[in-house]
């Protein structure tokens, strides 16, 4: 079997896939890739099944070779990344041979390069998923140098010779991410909804895959107290009790305690998963998004 060899795991790298859905119940999240959409360009641009497990690489920093020739591809983030010193454009299936390197520099547009390879990535599923979830410590730790992650069997369809893909890296200025009402809009003044929606917020850096924590205003509440725990999803705009906003991501907890003023679209999802410390942020309403 194939085996990527890890040199340098940089920042952080995790397996990821589209994640374990259906478990809430259970108490167990979905996780899975931050950015869905890059995962599921860069298996498509391989032939891979979209929900291939993968790397997501944060910041940069990885440094992996192969013992046979594998065909990789790199979406989400941009960056310097090169195989041997020689730059590897993104959104590009690139074959990789045996040895050569494949570096991840530092992003220079968005913060989680997603990394796919021919085959997937074929660690042991955990409740049937490939993903580490980070908040509950479930599936595939961290990679670590040294680690040898086993590719998977060659999938049924060819490496496509065209396809239709972005040419832009993810936006560095502000970012517009659609909301709609949260169950617990009532627990606030009318003037916080507004503000919500009416100021621009700054992405904080105490921001990771269990949410994005929203800096520059106050959401003042009509209640005190918290509310009991209840169902939470990502998406979910929670409010903590010194009126900060924070966005429950792809390792969100299944229950939380303080109430939601509103829900970010499905759609708008995976912009959160490219959104760098400091960058600008508008909430707006959905008007008809899914």
């Amino acid at each position: 079997m194939t085996r990527l060899h890890v040199r340098d795991p940089g920042a952080l790298t995790l397996v990821e896939d589209l994640g374990r859905p259906g478990l809430a119940a259970l108490g167990v999240g979905a996780a899975g890739a931050m950015d869905r959409a890059a995962l599921a360009l860069a298996n498509r641009l391989l032939g891979n099944p979209q929900g291939a497990a993968g790397l997501e690489v944060l910041l940069g920093g990885l440094r992996i070779a192969s013992d046979d020739v594998v065909w990789i591809a790199y979406t989400g983030a941009w960056g310097r990344v090169a195989i041997d010193g020689v730059p590897v454009e993104p959104h590009t299936a690139t074959p990789l041979a045996p040895d050569a390197e494949l570096a991840f520099g530092p992003a220079e547009h968005g913060i989680r390069y997603c990394l796919a390879v021919r085959g997937g990535v074929a660690v042991e599923p955990v409740l049937g998923s490939r993903s580490r979830d980070t908040l509950a410590g479930i599936g595939p730790p961290p990679l670590a140098a040294g680690d040898a992650l086993p590719v998977g069997a060659q999938p049924a369809e060819r490496i496509p010779p065209a396809d239709v893909v972005p040419v832009d890296p993810p936006p560095s200025g502000p970012v517009e991410l659609f909301v709609r009402p949260g169950p617990r809009r009532d627990w606030f003044r009318a003037e916080a909804w507004e503000r919500l929606l009416g100021e621009g917020w700054t992405v904080s850096p105490r921001s990771d895959r269990t949410g994005v924590r929203l800096e520059g205003g106050v959401l003042e509440r009509t209640r005190a107290g918290e509310l009991p725990s209840e169902g939470m999803l990502p998406g979910a705009i929670q409010v903590s009790p010194d009126g900060t906003p924070t966005v429950l991501a792809a390792d969100a907890p299944v229950t939380g305690g303080y109430p939601v003023i509103a829900v970010v679209t499905n759609a708008a999802l995976d912009r959160l998963a490219q959104l760098r410390p400091g960058q600008r942020v508008r909430l707006r309403p959905a008007s008809g998004r899914p």
